[in-house]
């Protein structure tokens, strides 16, 4: 049997920045935070990215977690 370790976490802010002249589709920038307690929780984070963003000159398209695990034999 397998088990799962949460190892990291960090918070990405993807901001939007207009559109592309040539090909018409949306342009994006992100902002990444890392050491982000892993034992914080969907609401914790979504406070925190909706205040960092306001500090951001791009308004807020997406907030995403990313998680690395370390994955063993138990």
């Amino acid at each position: 049997m397998a088990v799962q370790n949460q190892l990291a976490s960090t918070l990405r802010l993807v901001l939007s920045d207009g559109i592309d002249a040539d090909s018409g589709k949306p342009v994006y920038r992100s902002k990444s935070f890392s050491n982000i307690k892993v034992s914080s929780d969907a609401t914790q984070l979504f406070n925190v990215a909706e205040q960092l963003a306001s500090l951001q000159t791009l308004p807020l398209d997406a907030i995403e977690r990313r998680d690395t695990s370390e994955i063993s034999e138990a």
